[in-house]
């Protein structure tokens, strides 16, 4: 089957640290020979996605690898005291003391507090920074202030892995990029189409500016302030759909936050995690009902049509009427269409599910995610019978 009959096209969701589990899907992916014409994702999916699309070498799996352990080694732990985990456990009502759910809590919460107060060199520094004093104005404001951590650190590790010339409308990218954001001012939902526009390292800030992260916005253009597209869409699928709407398509979505779980949460902590991967789970059912639904309607106008050509001497219909008619149809014909064919889903699963999983950067954590990636996207690909 040729390109013009369907598009590969990997989705990779947002999700801070748990971006590791989609380098290693892709990374699999990539060793099973399957290609992509389209890299779309939004927030850390975004920044992978751009990797992809943008990377300066022949393999850019090993580009994205590279950037996660560059992450992963520039995390700085404070490596509490054994007592002192132990403390904070005591005194934290959401950790469950069982096993290795408390272990992987007290690992996870120490990364947390790390990044917290010291950042991460290769994606962010907190604002209290000792070096920002000569430079940020309200440094000793912050009453005023309206983020926390600044990432201009990430633009400078991307530089290393991405050649921004391929990510435009003239470049030679391994893909098709498609990123998400939100307009701060009007809610509006954006999207940064490399076969339209230049991408910029600003476009891929602006995609992982997550407010509730601390983050700042991105001054896009002059009066264009952006957020997160993960705000309004952490599967950015819709887009995708709108972006290139003709072309049938195979859908691989990345998946960081479950959409199913076992069982009920069982206390408040669970209660607040499991409402935190719903609101960024993947909620596309809806758009791809939709996008069948108007295949199905393209159809019937198709073979309504052609009844239509085939017999409108019998109709006598008025030529200048018809040929309305025939423009009306070659536009919904040529701007429509794309069925999405199939979708393979691969899953992130947790065994001690807590809330410090997507801000834990430490390197032992990202090597598991990667592993975990690769692991879940070969059983995947065995069941579907892709490899």
């Amino acid at each position: 089957m040729n390109i013009k009959e369907f598009e590969n096209v990997l989705i990779l969701q947002g999700g801070g640290s748990l971006g590791a589990f989609g380098c290693g899907v892709f990374k699999e992916l990539a060793n099973q020979g399957i290609k992509f014409d389209i890299l779309a994702g939004t927030s850390i999916g975004g920044v992978n996605a751009a990797i992809i699309a943008g990377s300066k070498q022949d393999n850019p799996e090993k580009d994205l690898e590279q950037f996660w352990c560059e992450v992963g080694e520039n995390n700085t732990d404070i490596y509490p005291s054994t007592s002192t985990l132990h403390l904070l456990a005591n005194y934290n009502p959401f950790l469950i003391h069982s096993s290795y759910k408390q272990y992987d809590h007290l690992k996870s919460m120490n990364s947390f507090y790390s990044s917290a107060f010291f950042g991460n060199k290769a994606i962010f520094s907190p604002r209290w920074n000792i070096e920002n004093l000569q430079t940020d104005p309200e440094y000793f404001q912050p009453e005023k202030w309206t983020y926390i951590y600044d990432i201009t650190l990430l633009e400078k590790t991307l530089e290393k892995y991405i050649d921004y010339k391929k990510l435009g409308p003239d470049g030679k990218s391994n893909g098709r990029l498609i990123i998400t954001a939100v307009n701060v001012l009007t809610s509006e939902p954006l999207t940064f189409d490399s076969f339209k526009i230049q991408i910029t390292p600003k476009h891929i800030l602006a995609t992982c500016a997550y407010p509730l992260y601390l983050l700042p916005w991105i001054e896009l253009e002059r009066g264009m302030y952006c957020w997160d597209g993960g705000i309004l869409s952490n599967t950015p699928v819709r887009e995708v759909i709108e972006a290139s709407p003709v072309i049938n398509k195979n859908l691989f979505i990345v998946e960081n936050y479950p959409r199913k779980i076992k069982e009920l949460p069982s206390n408040i902590y669970d209660v607040l995690h499991r409402t935190r991967d719903m609101i960024f789970s993947d909620k596309t059912t809806h758009n791809i009902k939709m996008s069948k639904l108007i295949t199905r309607y393209l159809r019937f106008i198709d073979q309504l049509y052609k009844i239509i050509e085939k017999n409108k001497e019998n109709y006598k219909l008025d030529e200048k009427e018809f040929q309305q008619i025939t423009a009306k149809y070659r536009k919904f014909k040529v701007e429509r269409g794309a069925e999405i064919q199939n979708i393979y889903y691969i899953d992130r699963e947790e065994k001690a599910p807590h809330m410090y999983e997507n801000i834990d950067f430490s390197l032992k954590t990202i090597k598991e995610l990667i592993k975990h990636g690769e692991k879940k996207t070969k059983q995947v690909l065995k069941d579907k019978n892709l490899r």
